[in-house]
């Protein structure tokens, strides 16, 4: 009689195990299924506890009908894991010769990029990139330069003094408000011209407004050798403005006044916008509003900061220039707005 039951039990378990696998629609209720059947508290297990009290050939009967429930549930499940696994795949199948989502990429920042094309250039004719001190002593940033103590440029309005203690033979330490503290060191680096430097860094002047920035980069440009005359200065200015701005690009020369060069000069170039013709669309260039940028300052270098690097103005001359690298992007590109390069807007960025 209890083998009979069994013997029910059995058949109604296979019947609704079938039931419920077939109905079954994910892996992991498939997952359920296979352990609520077939686990340690399955109801294999439950079957087997009930044939204990059966009489010995009975026992074997019944286990042998409750193993091979077991091998039909095992294939069942088995059967439909094939078949669900086949279905997710079609599902989720994709063409593997489609190119991939494109990730966003980072890039150089146009600073970046301006310096190492301006630094390849220069190095086409020779001239060496040097770095020097951004932090340095007010000596090498004036005195050396031929700029003494009642120059404007040394007003606590004009330049950033740092509270050090002061030095004795070099005076206060100072952001240096141009890269020209570079000349002087390098002559006294290289001690027997000739001498071709281009510095590039950080300077820094307490300015903010569209076209100036509390800090910002220039590039020094210094030649010294024997013979060094105008000539050589404006040849390299209109290499280097056509290597850069392009081949049309045209320069001039206007008298002007620094410390530390004589005769100087301030540089300006045909303005990139308007092609140098001071109209756009027949209105006025926003840009130039004349046809003409200016680029940055120049001249020949003044005898004393020659001395001041220890080397005869008898024997050698020499020049040297200062632009911001900054302005000659915004230059290139006509952007109005210098604070662009530091606002971090990634829409500005992504221009370059």
């Amino acid at each position: 009689m209890i083998y009979n039951i069994a013997c029910m039990d059995i058949l109604l378990l296979q019947k609704d195990a079938q039931k419920k696998i077939d109905g079954c629609a994910s892996l992991n209720d498939l997952e359920q299924l296979h352990t609520a059947y077939l686990g340690k508290n399955g109801e294999i297990n439950k079957l087997l506890q009930t044939i204990k009290d059966l009489s010995l050939d009975d026992k074997k009967t019944a286990g042998k009908q409750i193993n091979e429930l077991k091998q039909t549930l095992t294939r069942f499940l088995s059967e439909k894991k094939v078949s669900l696994t086949e279905k997710q795949s079609n599902e989720t199948k994709f063409d593997v010769t489609l190119p991939g989502t494109p990730f966003p990429r980072g890039t150089l920042h146009p600073i970046t990029i301006a310096i190492s094309e301006i630094s390849a250039i220069f190095e086409k004719i020779g001239f060496i990139r040097m770095s020097y001190p951004e932090i340095d002593y007010e000596y090498f940033a004036f005195e050396a330069l031929n700029m003494p103590s009642t120059h404007a440029a040394r007003d606590d309005f004009e330049t950033t003094f740092l509270s050090t203690p002061e030095n004795k033979t070099y005076g206060r330490m100072v952001l240096t408000p141009h890269t020209s503290n570079g000349q002087v060191r390098e002559m006294l680096r290289v001690k027997n011209p000739p001498i071709r430097m281009i510095n590039i860094g950080k300077c820094y002047r307490p300015n903010w407004d569209p076209t100036h920035t509390p800090m910002f980069h220039q590039f020094e440009g210094l030649c010294v050798d024997k013979d060094i005359t105008i000539a050589h200065l404006k040849g390299t200015l209109d290499y280097f403005v056509k290597e850069y701005f392009g081949k049309d690009t045209m320069i001039r020369l206007r008298p002007h006044h620094f410390q530390f060069t004589e005769p100087s000069f301030e540089v300006d170039i045909t303005c990139t916008v308007c092609k140098g013709t001071a109209v756009v669309n027949g209105n006025k260039c926003k840009i130039c509003k004349s046809g003409w940028l200016e680029l940055g300052g120049t001249g020949m270098t003044h005898p004393n900061v020659l001395k001041a690097g220890h080397i005869d103005p008898k024997i050698y001359s020499g020049w040297a220039f200062g632009f911001g690298i900054e302005r000659v992007i915004m230059m290139k590109y006509g952007i109005d707005d210098i604070r662009n390069y530091y606002s971090g807007d990634v829409r500005f960025l992504n221009l370059f």
